[in-house]
């Protein structure tokens, strides 16, 4: 059976980004990016960076349930 782990290279040396394998001894497949991941978070890009704006609550509606019939062309 084939898993797969994230971890880096760097000169020489694997460090672990996931769990480490529990194993001893495995035959090993190893697949190469171009560039190692700038960060572990995820960011804008800069053309769209600071331009955005959250008008209500990202749980809650941002209109009353009242006004959601109107949403639909219902009023």
């Amino acid at each position: 059976m084939l898993k797969s782990y994230e971890a880096l290279y760097e000169n020489g040396q694997v460090t672990w980004l996931t769990d480490q394998p529990n194993i001893t001894t495995a035959r090993i497949i190893i697949t190469i990016l171009e560039e190692p991941p700038a960060s572990s978070r995820r960011a804008a890009p800069g053309s769209i960076a600071g331009k955005a704006t959250t008008l209500g609550d990202l749980v809650s509606p941002i209109v009353s349930e009242g006004d959601w019939e109107c949403l639909m062309g219902s009023c």
